[in-house]
């Protein structure tokens, strides 16, 4: 018996020890390198460019050969592009158990920026779908540089006409999260009464406007400041989360939109209605397991109740791009946007937006209309 326990102890420990070599080895920051003596500039385009993990202050804006387009590829010369959450969590390599997908020590991938609109100016052999001078929008990383590759069936789409490239550039990432987590996490159909948490940042502020779309009626949950911001997208009512958390209310809602993730799965499970849904789509602080324990505990609790707590993720594609434009052209759908940059302050872009202050989306002007 003692041979085993000591067994068991041993195996412990191990499993301890490498638990701790991971965390020490994910949460190591290697040194910025010398860009200049390593990276000598080349003529060709800017980009923003970060060769370590840290804040905004580590983002270069370098000169890179222009990208080539490959047979089933589109050359896009980006005119505008918008800043996201994801930008500076991919910048920080936080949280740290993202750098198992990214990069130990330092980034593998050092282009930032996904949502761009821009001008096709080339195209591969292959491609029939677009053609030097159309108006275009998608992600693709490196967006906060002046041109990108991509195939031309991927997350890419003609912009309707009467849509400028910064208010096309304000949709990929922060649309298609919101409609993504409406219509197929949360299963929203008319009638339903759903709320949007954090309705006047990026995700919310579109999540308003397409539950509206699809005939729900909307509670929106911002700071005062908002209120009437939110009001103006559609919303039937709105709860100022300074005076009021909708969490310990009498009211009840068929689907949450969590876009902030300040309020715990079991705090939000209180404001569903019996088999009620919640989307997660911010899942909360931390570097470690903050964003963790939310997400375990929303997949604990959905097997114990009646509720669905759904943690999620968006995938761009083409065709969902492609219904956000139609309701851009038929003006079912308006971005929100707070300010704009030019490309040689990108730094104070992605500093603007981790500061959780934004209204809407935040534009980077990388070349005029």
């Amino acid at each position: 018996m003692k041979f085993f326990r000591r067994l068991l102890a041993g195996a412990a420990a191990l499993v301890l020890l490498a638990v701790a070599g991971l965390a020490v080895a994910l949460s190591y920051t290697a040194p910025c390198p010398d860009v200049s003596a390593e990276h000598p500039t080349q003529n060709g385009m800017r980009s923003a460019v970060y060769r370590c993990y840290g804040g905004p202050e580590v983002v270069r804006l370098e000169a890179l050969p222009l990208p080539e387009p490959a047979r089933d590829e589109v050359l896009v010369q980006v005119k505008a592009a918008s800043v996201n959450p994801l930008d500076w969590h991919h910048l920080r390599g936080q949280p740290y158990f993202m750098r198992l997908m990214t990069g130990i020590g330092r980034p593998e991938r050092h282009h930032l920026g996904v949502d761009f609109a821009g001008t096709v100016v080339a195209a591969g052999a292959d491609v029939t779908r677009f053609q030097p001078g159309d108006r275009v929008f998608g992600g693709q990383t490196g967006a906060f540089g002046e041109y990108v590759t991509l195939r031309a069936a991927g997350s890419i789409a003609a912009m309707p006409e009467g849509v400028g490239f910064a208010e096309a550039a304000a949709v990929p990432i922060a649309a298609v999260s919101a409609l993504q987590a409406l219509r197929d996490a949360g299963g929203v159909k008319a009638g339903d009464r759903v709320l949007v948490n954090g309705a006047s940042g990026g995700v919310g502020s579109f999540a308003v406007q397409l539950a509206r779309n699809m005939g729900a009626e909307v509670t929106g949950v911002s700071s005062t400041r908002n209120l009437d911001l939110v009001l103006g997208l559609g919303a039937d009512a709105v709860i100022d989360y300074t005076q009021r958390d909708y969490t310990r209310g009498e009211e009840r809602w068929d689907v949450i939109i969590d876009a902030v993730g300040n309020h715990g799965s079991a705090a939000n499970q209180r404001a569903l209605v019996p088999g009620g849904t919640l989307v997660m789509v911010g899942a909360g602080e931390g570097d470690w397991v903050g964003p963790l324990l939310n997400i375990a505990g929303a997949m604990l609790r959905s097997r114990l109740g009646d509720e669905e707590l759904t943690p999620f993720l968006a995938h761009l594609n083409g065709d969902d791009l492609v219904f956000l434009a139609e309701l851009l052209g038929r003006g079912e759908l308006s971005p929100v946007i707070d300010r704009h940059y030019p490309l040689t302050a990108i730094t104070e872009a992605l500093a603007y937006s981790e500061s959780g202050r934004a209204r809407g989306k935040i534009i980077v002007d990388v070349a005029g209309d």
